[in-house]
């Protein structure tokens, strides 16, 4: 299964993909952006936040 991965210590915390897919990733409560875990995720909406991510930290890893 592929699933999107945030490399968290390349993250600026924009919170752009969290905008753009709120449903696959949010900030946790120590101010970190994590992927909420999900049966399949949705690839159109990761593929936004991943064009827009201006670090380039969201990828996709398969399982």
């Amino acid at each position: 299964m592929k699933k999107p991965e945030v490399d968290i210590s390349q993250c600026t915390l924009c919170q752009g993909c969290v905008e753009v897919c709120p449903e696959v990733f949010r900030l946790n409560d120590a101010g970190y952006v994590e992927v909420v875990e999900l049966e399949v995720y949705p690839e159109e909406c990761i593929n936004e936040a991943i064009k827009y991510c201006p670090e380039d930290c969201i990828v996709w890893e398969e399982d």
